[in-house]
């Protein structure tokens, strides 16, 4: 321990140098030590100490004045220090045997100015957390871990405050190597078999998180081991099963933690030995009267056990992984069967009681009292009303009683009790049937043979599916072919003309398709069916199909074409270049939706629709479609049809504009020739220039009176000019002409 100086103190205090030391418990808790130079508490002089990195803080108790490391003395004038280093280390080394002593030594390297006392506050942190703490006169200060524990292990760091400097070390990690040996108990040191064994495997000193490891040990096998973590407990506990066989059993634990991506592991606990009881002891399983027997004879089995506690116990009996018989609560179970070839094989006798378990085993041999029988038919195959024969035998055995059975999903059904079965058979009577035979009680059926009894097929009929006896040219045709009557399975045969198109076996009916139709196929389609029956083939009656032709290329005109006059007649002609007959042709108008303005079907590849008296209201755009079986619309080009004025109406619309303009002409002629004639009757009664000067002079002079327009000497030479026009009668005819 370093020595200590004084801490500033009232003089009531003792002069005393304080350490705290903190240490970690078992739950990472901390517990924080004080001590004086003498080695005495000074818990209640000093208080509570709250340190972290950022903050110390020194409590003082109550009525006392507050105890504190700085000394302002230190700041007089001429007391000048500064830190050089601060470093931690630990002795013996970094890496520390646990149980052993570890040192951690904190040192100050301070430069004073002069030769003056300086007090010196050391706290050492692990994992950043406070551990030590102590206030010194010296350059260092050392913190002693009389026995070092996994739980020391950590990063440290030292901090040295002094005169109101601070200066921290650098981090050291140490390794405390090795943990604690564990301590493993057993709950009970005597088990029954089918009970557990409950172990408690503890660390002590050891800080979790912690891996558990317990071994079960028996004498010449392998340990079986269970593994356990545990991220809060030094402790951990598990159960043990105890199975048929277990003795004497020994358990050990040991432990493991995660240091720096490393596993440290602790030495093993110490073996903890458990005595096995046995509850009931193997059971014996017996065989009368012997483990070989022939088929006839009884078997009698018999297992049984002897228990300590009858309570919950169980004994059963399995051949084969199935339950034979079972008991409760006795120590006795009894078995007994006539014994049949299936009953050889091994029988297993299980004794049951909580989780204990015990079995024996043996294995019993039926030999066989007699053969299998077999099942023979005069024939497999055959037509209805034909007779048939079954017979039964036994291989070199005679001795027998027999009967001859029909399979059904009810149930077997029986025709008869002898050796023999003649019957004329019908339909109904296809399926499989056996015979059994009865010796001692040993019943044994044969294999099951199939009797197959067949009905001859009907003529078949074909027809086209779709149902019309007609086909689209390009599009598939597909024929079924039926036969109402006949046994099953049926081979139909599809020809086309005489050519076998394909041969399909089903039950009553069958379907060929044909993807090669052409326009001008006229080969008759026929099928044939036939099955087992022995009356051969039937073949249909041929079926002619009818090739549908899809239209093509439909097109409209007319006569006129473009313009037709009003109240004529217009013939349309709606026309396809190919397609089969009866043809649907209609013509249909463009307004504001499109009018059907003439529908009718013919044989024929084309249609005319006279359209009597054409008006106004007929201009527009036709277009037809024609459509046939094939069930597709063709649409025709448009064509614009215009109706015009007719050639009277045009002539009379002429003639009247023409007398309108002659008589306008007429009449405007008349009133120049009438104003001329008023201008010349004054010249008549006066001759000379003379007057025709005065008259003009006077009438300009009148117009000047009257409006005042004219003014000036233009007036004085103003002539009167006069304008000859030409009138020319009109040909209406050759206006008509023109405008046609």
């Amino acid at each position: 321990m370093s020595s200590c100086t004084q801490l500033a103190q009232p003089s009531s205090w003792s002069s005393t140098c304080l350490l705290v030391n903190r240490k970690t418990d078992f739950f990472g808790e901390s517990q924080v030590h004080t001590a004086t130079a003498e080695g005495k508490d000074l818990a209640g002089a000093s208080g509570l100490f709250h340190k972290t990195r950022e903050n110390m803080e020194l409590d003082s108790p109550p009525g006392r004045p507050a105890v504190s490391c700085k000394g302002s003395e230190l700041y007089t004038q001429g007391r000048v220090f500064t830190f050089n280093t601060v470093e931690i280390n630990v002795q013996p080394s970094v890496k520390v045997k646990n149980g052993a002593p570890m040192s951690i030594i904190c040192h100050a390297d301070i430069s004073k100015s002069a030769d003056f006392q300086l007090k010196h506050n050391f706290t050492i942190f692990k994992d950043g957390k406070l551990v030590f703490m102590a206030v010194s006169d010296k350059d260092d200060a050392r913190y002693e871990v009389p026995m070092a524990r996994s739980s020391d292990t950590g990063e440290y760091e030292c901090t040295v405050e002094a005169g109101g400097k601070t200066k921290s070390s650098n981090s050291l990690h140490v390794w405390v190597t090795g943990m604690t040996k564990p301590i493993l108990t057993a709950e009970k040191k005597e088990v029954l078999e089918g009970e557990v064994v409950k172990l408690r495997c503890e660390l002590p000193e050891e800080v979790p998180p912690l891996y558990f490891y317990f071994r079960k040990i028996k004498m010449n096998s392998t340990p079986k081991e269970k593994y356990v973590f545990e991220a809060y407990k030094n402790y951990s506990e598990v159960e043990f099963s105890v199975e048929e066989g277990d003795n004497i059993l020994q358990f050990d634990c040991f432990g493991k933690r995660h240091v720096q991506r490393e596993f440290d592991s602790s030495e093993h606990s110490n073996k903890t030995l458990v005595t096995v009881r046995e509850p009931f002891i193997k059971p014996t399983l017996s065989v009368k009267p012997s483990r070989n027997i022939t088929e006839g004879d009884r078997i009698q089995l018999e297992c049984s056990t002897v228990v300590a506690r009858m309570r919950d116990i169980e004994i059963i009996l399995q051949k084969n992984k199935t339950i034979l018989n079972s008991v409760r609560d006795e120590k006795v179970l009894k078995y007994s069967a006539v014994a049949t070839l299936e009953d050889s094989g091994e029988y297993l006798c299980k004794v049951e009681q909580g989780r204990a378990s015990k079995s024996t085993k043996v294995n019993v041999v039926v030999s066989e009292l007699f053969p299998k029988p077999t099942l023979a038919a005069s024939m497999n195959k055959l037509d209805e009303n034909r007779e048939l024969t079954l017979s039964c035998s036994i291989s070199g055995f005679q001795r027998a009683k027999f009967s001859v059975l029909r399979r059904n999903s009810n149930g077997d059904v029986l025709l008869e009790t002898s050796r023999n079965l003649t019957m004329r058979v019908s339909v109904n009577d296809t399926g499989s049937y056996i015979c059994k035979a009865e010796v001692k009680g040993i019943v044994k059926e044969s294999k099951p043979i199939r009797i197959n009894v067949y009905a001859p097929v009907s003529k078949p009929t074909l027809s086209v599916v779709s149902g019309l006896p007609e086909v689209v040219l390009g599009k598939p045709l597909q024929l079924i072919c039926r036969s109402a009557r006949g046994t099953p399975p049926i081979t139909f045969k599809f020809y086309k003309g005489n050519v076998t198109k394909e041969t399909v076996t089903n039950d009553t009916y069958a379907t060929f398709l044909d993807e090669n139709v052409g326009q001008n196929d006229k080969k008759g389609y026929k099928c044939d069916a036939r099955n087992n029956h022995s009356s051969g083939v039937k073949t249909s009656n041929i079926l002619n199909v009818t090739v549908v032709v899809p239209i093509r290329n439909a097109s409209l005109g007319s006569i006129p074409y473009g313009e037709v006059e009003e109240g004529s007649e217009t013939a349309f002609l709606c026309s396809v270049k190919e397609g089969s007959w009866p043809i649907h042709f209609r013509i249909f108008r463009k307004a504001d939706r499109d009018v059907l303005v003439f529908e009718q079907s013919e044989h024929a590849d084309r249609v005319m629709w006279r359209k009597g008296t054409m008006s106004r209201q007929d201009t527009g755009t036709y277009y037809c479609m024609a459509s046939n079986r094939a069930n597709v619309d063709v649409k025709s080009h448009p064509i614009t049809i215009s109706v015009i004025l007719a050639s009277w109406q045009k002539g009379v619309i002429v003639a009247f504009v023409l007398i309108s303009i002659a008589g306008a002409v007429t009449l405007a002629l008349w009133w120049f020739l009438c104003k001329k004639k008023k201008a010349k009757g004054p010249s008549m009664e006066m001759s000379g220039p003379a007057l025709a000067t005065n008259s003009t002079s006077e009438k300009l002079a009148r117009q000047h009176n009257d409006g005042d327009y004219y003014s000036g000497p233009d007036l004085e030479s103003a002539e009167v000019e006069y304008t000859e026009v030409e009138v020319s009668t009109l040909d209406p005819h050759k206006e008509n002409a023109r405008a046609s």
